[in-house]
């Protein structure tokens, strides 16, 4: 097993998380945020934003939703932080949901999950007056982020903060003397997919503070660093990276306003530390070595590289001072990248690392809190995603000639199972055992190279997941169509253009539309393709179809043969 590198501090659940560092960096700054006047920032004490949970959860508490689930969708905001350990430390069960989603997926999740409670923005009154309207769900309760004051039976976030100080104030300790089973369901994660197959991820207390212990163990922050949230805080990968883990180490965050505005945020919040997909780094590294081209420094970067690398040897580091000019482009106090999502360059890796900015890359699913494996401050392997967290065991099973074969993770930090899916919790848990579904093989110092999908998941380079049968379902709906096959086509710059291969059934067709001839015909089953994409978030929509009416390859049990067609669509 891997051994800790840094020294962390331990607790048994997410409410002695926040107790015991609020004691300790109490007094530091949580969060940051811009004010009308420029250059000047509003600052949240940790004390301060503990004590906001405090309320809230106090307020939920005087709702009578003690032990409830209770959803939370927005965009990222200091709000979302409030909703979620509100809930987690009141013994409560917090479902975080995907922000990017279509109205029918929400409303479905919702639903599913059986939620008594729901918080959000005003970007999804319509969504909530939909579902209040229908009222198919359990929700009691919608609670708006953004109302001043309570309306038309939507409470007020604000006023709810206030109802709950007022509470405390009274002397009030029920939330606050809450006793929490770290071994229980606390926290429901729903995984890519559509409304008909997306899982419900249980994961416990215990679960999610062992990956925070886990993570301290290997990679160090301090009180002094100060990390732009990027990733939507619903994914587990920010959560408890991005989010979870800053907070318990006394870090400040900052809110990133959009893509757009990365590198001129990294400035002015003088951020340290960044989470996020492998894609947003590549794209900063290509600007930043295009920038050096373009002023014909490419030959004396080169030559300085050498010479560092050369001196680290010696345990002399000069990197920072020699690329000063890179590092002042990304503020000035960039000192640590982390990636994860999806495979990452390694020559951007690389190259962030030459210039002094340790780029550590990660691996971990929902199903596991979620980080199983990582590089460290200390080990690094180029090409691989570092060895297994120290509290987990992994394995290979089915290995190859070559040494590849599906790896298998075992731990406190592997979820509970399936909430309502006995059925898939048995197929992915195997004796405490987590199949990945990723192929991988592990090297004799123990790092982990993933090589690929076991079940041909499509992983976009913003680290979004594509399982092609979903979407099949969706276009073999169409009247019409026989049967489909969704694959990836490799793209120029490393990423997938999602297209289908589509089957159509000639008589029916033909009654359909009278006989059209075959480029018609693709216009019009194109056109039901763009409605199909109205259905789904953005990064899942159909880009590209093929038409036929021979069969697909398949085996005697009629399944696609799915090596065999993806030769054919991109010979």
């Amino acid at each position: 097993m891997r051994e800790p590198i840094h020294d962390f501090m331990k607790f048994t659940d997410l409410k002695d998380m926040l107790e015991k560092t609020g004691e300790k960096y109490g007094d530091k700054t949580a969060y940051v945020f811009k004010t009308e006047q420029e250059g000047k920032f509003r600052e949240i004490k940790h004390n301060e934003f503990r004590y906001d949970i405090k309320k809230f959860g106090t307020a939920l508490y005087g709702l009578g939703l003690k032990g409830k689930r209770i959803a939370v969708i927005s965009e990222n905001r200091y709000e979302w932080g409030v909703v979620y350990l509100s809930v987690v430390t009141g013994a409560s069960i917090i479902v975080p949901l995907d922000k990017a989603l279509p109205d029918n997926e929400i409303e479905s999740l919702i639903m599913r999950s059986e939620v008594e409670a729901i918080v959000y923005s005003k970007k999804y009154n319509s969504i909530m007056e939909k579902v209040k309207s229908n009222n198919t769900s359990n929700v009691k309760y919608f609670i708006s982020m953004d109302l001043e004051k309570n309306e038309n039976d939507i409470y007020s976030f604000k006023g709810l903060m206030e109802k709950g100080e007022n509470l405390l104030n009274q002397g009030n300790t029920e939330f606050s003397d809450a006793k929490i089973n770290p071994d229980e369901m606390g926290i429901i994660l729903f995984t890519s997919g559509t409304t008909a197959v997306s899982k419900a991820v249980m994961l416990s207390h215990k679960n999610i503070c062992t990956n925070l212990m886990d993570i301290a163990a290997v990679i160090k922050l301090t009180e002094e660093d100060r990390l732009l949230s990027f990733l939507p805080l619903h994914h587990t990968f920010e959560c408890t990276v991005g989010f979870l883990y800053p907070i318990s180490k006394g870090c400040s965050i900052a809110f990133c306003e959009g893509i757009r505005h990365i590198a001129e945020n990294v400035k002015q919040y003088q951020a340290t530390a960044m989470i996020s997909v492998p894609a947003l780094y590549e794209a900063i590294y290509k600007k930043i070595m295009k920038g050096i081209e373009k002023q014909g420094k490419l030959e004396k970067v080169q030559k300085g590289i050498k010479i560092c690398n050369f001196l680290l040897k010696f345990g002399i580091d000069i990197r920072r001072k020699i690329f000063k000019d890179v590092i002042d482009n990304l503020g000035g106090k960039v000192r640590l990248f982390v990636a994860g999502g999806a495979a990452f360059d390694p020559e951007a890796e690389k190259g962030f690392n030459n210039f002094g900015i340790e780029t550590l890359q990660g691996y971990g699913l929902t199903e596991s809190s979620p980080v199983i494996a990582a590089e460290d401050d200390k080990y690094q392997r180029l090409g691989s995603i570092g060895k297994a967290f120290p509290s987990l065991e992994v394995k290979i099973e089915n290995v190859n000639d070559d040494g590849i074969g599906e790896l298998l993770v075992k731990g406190p930090s592997i979820m509970l199972g399936y909430y309502n899916n006995e059925e898939a919790t048995k197929e992915t848990l195997e004796n405490g055992w987590l199949h990945t579904g990723d192929l991988a093989k592990i090297d004799k110092d123990g790092y982990i190279f993933i090589t690929g999908r076991k079940k041909f998941v499509i992983v976009l380079k913003n680290g979004k997941n594509i399982f092609p049968e979903e979407l099949e379902t969706l276009i073999n709906k169409i009247p019409g169509v026989k049967e489909s096959f969704v694959y990836g086509k490799p793209e120029e710059d490393g990423d997938y253009k999602i297209c289908s291969k589509i089957v159509y059934d000639k008589e029916i067709i033909n009654d359909i539309y009278e006989s059209k001839n075959e480029e018609e015909l693709k216009e019009l089953i194109w056109s039901e393709i763009k409605k199909v994409n109205k259905t789904m978030p953005a990064y899942k929509y159909i880009r590209e179809i093929t038409i036929t009416d021979k069969e697909l390859i398949k085996t005697t049990t009629q399944k696609i043969k799915r090596f065999e067609e993806i030769k054919t669509v991109l010979k």
